[in-house]
């Protein structure tokens, strides 16, 4: 597997006195990811659970929902761990992707959506998903809809329900999780938490949609779709695509620490999802959903 940062020189210019100096950086490689043998999308990311990540995406995509739909992931022939490929049980460990070629393998019987293999799609670490040729292809329905009125095991379970005073420490909850940010200050976080705030996993990546699909994925691994009692926060901008990843992992609440886009808003509105954004300090903005959060009314004027 690639390395997450790469070492390069810099000229750093400090109040006019000019020095050279190594400076540690975020790396980005593309990925190619295969459905069943056929070539489907490449996304440029940063190295690293790269098989959570396709398994992620291919959520997103509608393909998978369950990790018994998951027969293996591989890296291609050339891509090499001590020589053998691997699947997606045990992904940690030596040895280099040298490819950077991953195959998603459905179990038997898993019935694949024609647009996914009508289409080859290019993902930047910028904007995510570039190609699609209707915003009908981009809305994929969910086999999770929002429901956060049972507990992961299907049992009845009160809604979500969130103080906005938790909701502010999750920011920096986040960001104390961040191990190569500190390194780097160039990589996108994404994080879920639990209703009560204790977190559950975080992953990093050079692009916000990969981060969130690592997470995703990484679920899915674990038989833990749908995310019906969690809150993902994501550090940037919310998007229309990461308002859908959401969705389609059944998490009911997507915060942001920037601005949401009017699609994201509408596909909230639209689905059920709690949408925050501008989730800085004790402020925020709830854009939909707002029924999940606990809101105590202004106190009257003069």
């Amino acid at each position: 597997m690639g390395r997450v940062t790469e070492r390069r020189k810099v000229i750093r210019i400090r109040d006019g006195v000019v020095s050279a100096r190594p400076d540690t950086l975020v790396a980005e490689e593309p990925l190619e990811i295969r459905l069943n043998g056929k070539p489907l999308a490449i996304t440029m990311r940063t190295p690293g659970d790269d098989f959570a990540l396709a398994a992620g995406f291919l959520v997103s995509e509608g393909v998978l929902g369950a990790a018994d739909e998951l027969q293996n992931i591989v890296y291609c022939a050339g891509a090499t761990y001590g020589g053998t490929s691997r699947s997606s049980g045990a992904e940690s460990g030596g040895g280099s992707n040298t490819y950077n070629i991953v195959d998603v393998k459905t179990a038997p019987g898993v019935v694949i959506p024609d647009i996914t293999l009508e289409r080859n799609v290019y993902t930047t670490s910028s904007c995510g998903l570039c190609g699609k040729a209707s915003l009908d292809a981009v809305r994929t329905t969910t086999r999770w809809p929002i429901d956060d009125t049972h507990d992961a095991h299907g049992g009845e379970a009160p809604p979500v329900r969130l103080d906005p005073a938790l909701l502010a420490q999750l920011p920096d909850r986040l960001r104390a999780a961040q191990r190569v940010f500190d390194r780097t200050g160039g990589l996108h976080a994404a994080a879920l938490f639990r209703e009560d705030g204790e977190l559950l996993d975080i992953r990093e990546d050079v692009g916000r949609h990969n981060a969130v699909d690592k997470l995703v994925g990484r679920a899915l691994q674990n038989g833990a779709l749908p995310l019906s009692r969690a809150v993902l926060l994501v550090s940037g901008r919310a998007s229309f695509e990461l308002a859908q990843k959401a969705v389609m992992a059944g998490i009911p609440v997507l915060a942001a620490v920037s601005a949401p886009s009017s699609l994201a808003v509408d596909l909230a509105a639209e689905t059920g999802l709690t949408l925050v954004g501008f989730l800085r300090g004790a402020s925020m903005n709830v854009y939909a959903g707002e029924d999940r959060i606990a809101l105590r009314a202004a106190a009257p004027q003069g």
